[in-house]
């Protein structure tokens, strides 16, 4: 692969994101939505910012498979309508999946070392 890249990026600070992807390891969560039972095998927690305000967690992405073996994606939004706070209602094991992103992100204070040479 040829590439080649030239530029300082800049990121603007208003509304910093993070999407943070965890692999479930099958079997260990269950969704259902409308009857119907979903087993995910991967999330993505979105986290943001806003105007420098503190990190939350505003959507769940899950990637699922039902019973039938088909995929389907359940998008969970975290926050409440005013986005002020957390949606009531979200169910304790999506909270644990927000938990472990966060986790593994550092804590959405992500730290990294670019290679060198």
């Amino acid at each position: 692969m040829t590439l080649s890249a030239t530029g300082k990026p800049v990121v603007t600070q208003d509304d910093p994101q993070v999407h943070v992807g965890l692999q479930l390891q099958g079997g260990t969560l269950v969704l259902t939505q409308d009857g119907t039972e979903y087993t995910p095998y991967h999330a993505q927690v979105e986290f943001a910012a806003p105007m420098g305000g503190p990190w939350t967690a505003q959507k769940v992405r899950f990637s699922a498979k039902a019973l039938d073996g088909n995929s389907v994606g359940l998008p969970v939004d975290l926050l409440n309508e005013a986005c002020d706070g957390p949606r009531p209602g979200v169910p304790e094991a999506i909270w644990k999946v927000v938990t472990l992103a966060a986790t593994s992100a550092g804590d959405v204070g992500i730290t990294y070392t670019p290679p060198t040479g």
